[in-house]
């Protein structure tokens, strides 16, 4: 297999290079398929937006127009591409797509990379098949339906003469490109690329240390920044001394960023930044600032106050989000349950924190950043330096993690704002303190649960209220109730098919930038449900998994018509995706196989089981644990995905398995706490994530499905702290309601 390159910054001389002298090949779009032929030449004078492009040289140069963050969408995207054009994978070569609206969406989060782009990038590679495959036939001078591509050639069937795809390409491209509606997709029987596991395409400059991110990008006549910014979300700065600041050696300048007024939305959060030749300096410089800061209306958040009036709230009615069926009004004790279980605020604490680089000119910005959404940071910074959308230019490096915090731009907003000021080329860099005190959080969460049994030792009705800061106030004053999406992830979508369901939110006042996670709300709904069925399984005295199947009822494709809300279905039709009931229990009866095949518990051990539908994915996971003298150890944990037709398998695997090891770290170590306004964890000591001693044997069975693709990235992390926790009470007898563990046990 031949290496592959990130190809970055090429221009339109760069491209004659690329594709030998004569420059020639067969390049095609994506929207409308009408673009002329101008391969891989992405500045404004050449077609841009391609996401397949052949050279004489019979290379095949493939463009993935999402964020590499580790996920492996740099290889399933190619695989895709590559599978319908009939490539052979040793002359593929993967490109690095811009922001550019004519991708569509570029945002690479909600794990929907292959769920969303999986028949277009088919369609894509079917049309450039079709036409090498018409441009062969000419030549023959026989019925296109005599040829065939296949490994970067086309046959003809009777003689078996063949071309490659290089000899082909310069008359290919010539040809009127033809209609999405009329090209034949392989059937999947026939696939070579998709289905098989695929080292990740940047592995080996990952590996040499040749690989690209965000804090190796290095310009002419760079300086670089560190910001110091509001401890507390609204305040600013009332004084400033600099002097010492402006003594450190490489220091070059000191400037006011302004403080933004109203909704966070993706704006800089405004500060002091210390300008410098280096970074050192500049960190150095920052910390010989002597600043003060104004009052704030958010000076008084205080967590532990804050939980508390949640967990009061969740306790007394609210906004009914769903029902079915009639409310109850009678709860007798003895055949009545109910729990409060409470998250958390978290953060991501992503390998590589924020960094940004900007060239500001007066052609327009020009930026390198570890963004997972190009697009939006391309019209926040074009809208903060006052520039036409098509004046900014944003290069996406690979994230050394992201988790839903490089979706939001305003790290880059912060280096666009201070090149356009110095008018050279800055980079801003934040520290882990600044990673960890200036995020954008997932919120913290309160979840009321109450069942009540039937005679017969089943339950009949469920009450259920949930309380956290919603998203919708980084992008709006004034929003106190979380929003009918946020309830969609985990809360109002469980189909349990039981007589009773009340489902309700309740107000709360956000007091920091909230912002989407890995798996969003899902993290504190499935643990709230995923905890109740349990301790209802107790009460029971049956299995969870069972407990599981009586509430979820008979196999079927719930809709949830009649009950009083429109599911969003993770922006997915029900008929494409639907909440199918059988997949549920396949899921259980997979994991109940899998757990019948394992040792006999000792003594202080347990296994734990939740199930959990997110991205349009089922995921189940037990664990097993051992709890002595109070110290938890995680011995193992099992988990089944139902994720639809799978690209990559490797991929899926390794999705999952960093999916326990992130859930495990937020369900035993996670919190950000608030005192008098401002976050009291600065760095991996006080906000620690897992280590190699605390990390389990992690078993990934990926459960075969002729469903379409679905979610990978994040649907593996709700199930596991409820996994955790219903573990350590078949451990211990203990039953741990409120997160993070290692407040009440040694981790």
């Amino acid at each position: 297999m031949t290496t592959f390159t990130a190809v970055e910054n090429i221009s339109r001389r760069d491209v004659l290079k690329l594709f030998g002298a004569a420059g020639g090949g067969l390049a095609l779009g994506a929207t409308g398929l009408a673009w002329s032929p101008m391969a891989l030449a992405q500045d404004n004078q050449a077609m841009m937006n391609l996401f397949i492009a052949i050279g004489e040289d019979n290379k095949v140069y493939l463009t993935c127009h999402r964020s590499e963050m580790g996920q492996g969408i740099r290889t399933g995207i190619p695989q895709i591409l590559a599978d319908e054009l009939e490539a052979d994978w040793d002359n593929v070569v993967v490109i690095q797509g811009l922001a550019d609206k004519r991708y569509g969406s570029q945002n690479t989060d909600g794990s929907r990379s292959i769920r969303k782009h999986y028949t277009r990038m088919r369609q894509m590679g079917a049309v450039a098949r079709t036409m090498l495959e018409q441009t062969a036939a000419a030549k023959w001078q026989v019925p296109v339906s005599e040829v065939y591509a296949k490994s970067s050639k086309v046959f003809h069937k009777s003689s078996n003469k063949s071309l490659t795809f290089g000899e082909l390409a310069l008359d290919a491209g010539k040809q009127t490109v033809p209609a999405i509606e009329s090209v034949r997709l392989k059937s999947d029987s026939d696939f070579t690329h998709i289905g098989q596991s695929k080292t990740i395409v940047d592995m080996q400059d990952m590996l040499n240390g040749k690989a690209i991110y965000g804090y190796d990008i290095k310009l002419d006549g760079m300086v670089y920044a560190s910001i110091s910014r509001p401890p507390v979300l609204g305040s600013d700065v009332a004084s400033l001394d600099d002097t010492e600041a402006r003594k450190v050696v490489g220091v070059i300048d000191v400037i006011q960023l302004p403080v933004p007024k109203g909704a966070p939305l993706f704006q800089a959060l405004g500060g002091v930044a210390v300008i410098a030749t280096n970074t050192w300096s500049a960190m150095q410089g920052r910390k010989a600032l002597k600043l003060t800061w104004t009052a704030s209306v958010n000076d008084l958040h205080d967590t532990d106050k804050y939980m508390a009036e949640l967990v009061a709230k969740v306790k007394t009615p609210g906004k009914v989000m769903r029902q079915l069926g009639d409310s109850v009004q009678k709860w007798p004790k003895e055949s009545t349950l109910n729990a409060v279980y409470t998250v958390p605020y978290l953060t991501h604490a992503m390998m590589e924190p924020p960094v940004a680089t900007a060239n500001v000119t007066a052609q327009g910005c020009e930026l390198w950043s570890s963004t997972q959404t190009p697009q939006s940071t391309q019209q926040t910074v074009a809208a903060a330096l006052g520039l036409q959308e098509d004046n900014v230019k944003v290069n996406v490096t690979l994230l050394g993690g992201g988790f839903g915090r490089k979706s939001k731009p305003d790290f880059s907003v912060e280096a666009a704002m201070l090149s356009q000021r110095l008018n050279k080329p800055v980079k801003v860099s934040w520290t882990r303190e600044d990673e960890i005190q200036h995020g954008y959080y997932h919120a913290i969460s309160a979840q009321f649960y109450q069942a009540k049994f039937d005679g017969n030792n089943k339950v009949d009705a469920l009450l259920a209220r949930t309380g956290f800061p919603s998203i919708s106030s980084t992008f709006a004053e004034g929003v106190e109730m979380p929003s009918a999406g946020e309830l969609d992830l985990g809360f109002t979508d469980v189909p349990l098919a039981l007589p009773q369901i009340r489902l309700e939110a309740v107000k709360a006042v956000a007091r920091t930038r909230i912002g989407w996670m890995r798996s969003v709300c899902n993290i504190q709904h499935a643990f709230g449900i995923g905890s109740f069925v349990d301790e209802l399984a107790v009460k029971a005295q049956k299995p969870c998994i069972q407990m599981w199947r009586e509430m979820l009822g008979a196999p079927r494709k719930e809709t949830f018509a009649d009950q009083g809300f429109s599911y969003g279905n993770y922006g997915e039709e029900l008929a494409d995706h639907p909440v199918d009931v059988a997949r549920y229990h396949h899921l259980l009866d997979v994991m109940e196989a899998s757990l019948a095949k394992q040792p006999k518990v000792a003594k202080n051990q347990g296994w734990g089981f939740a199930i959990h539908r997110s991205f349009v994915s089922y995921v189940a996971v037990a664990t097993l644990v051992e709890v002595v003298d109070n110290k938890l150890q995680v011995l193992k944990s099992i988990a089944a995905i139902d994720a639809g037709l799978v690209v990559n398998p490797d991929r899926v695997k390794s999705q999952t398995e960093g999916a326990i090891i992130f859930g495990l770290t937020l369900a035993m170590m996670g919190e950000i706490s608030f005192i008098d306004g401002k976050v009291t964890q600065s760095n991996f000591h006080d906000y620690p994530l897992l280590r190699l001693p605390q990390c389990p044997d992690i078993e990934v069975i990926l459960v075969e499905s002729n469903a379409k693709p679905a979610g990978v990235g994040e649907p593996g992390v709700p199930p596991v702290a409820p996994s955790l926790t219903n573990a350590i009470f078949a451990a211990t007898g203990v039953r741990y309601r409120d997160l993070p563990l290692n407040k009440v046990l040694s981790i």
